[in-house]
């Protein structure tokens, strides 16, 4: 089993639950987070960019402020990494700056407390979504 954790732009949590679901992995967990890359941010464009406007996120520049971000977990069997991975970097790229990360990670053990069912039996495998 592996975690896959991305952090993503804020606007684009909504598209990315959407392909998820989609390509067939409804059990997510998001956090909204704060953060920043290499990059630097300017918070006079910051206002446009939480508004959704691409132009103002492409534009952002110097500051040392943080970002607000969102983070997505899930825990998937290594064979489906893959198409978590490629799914969120489909809905997510858009070649500028501040993109996003994904995290792939090794899970040793995972328990579904109401059941008691331990490892691959205790995550949601890929279901058929309408």
């Amino acid at each position: 089993m592996k975690e896959v954790m991305a952090i993503i732009r804020f606007n684009k949590i909504n598209i990315t639950k959407r392909a998820l679901v989609d390509a067939g992995f409804a059990s997510i967990t998001m956090l909204k987070t704060m953060g920043r890359g290499k990059g630097n941010v300017d918070y006079l464009l910051l206002a446009g960019a939480e508004g959704g406007h691409e132009e103002a996120i492409s534009q952002l520049g110097p500051s040392l402020k943080l970002v607000p971000k969102r983070l997505i977990t899930l825990v998937v069997p290594d064979d489906q990494v893959k198409t978590v991975v490629n799914t969120v970097i489909e809905v997510n790229r858009t070649e500028n700056h501040g993109d996003g990360k994904i995290f792939v990670m090794p899970v040793l053990e995972a328990v579904r407390l109401r059941t008691g069912e331990r490892g691959e039996d205790a995550i949601d495998s890929v279901v058929n979504v309408l």
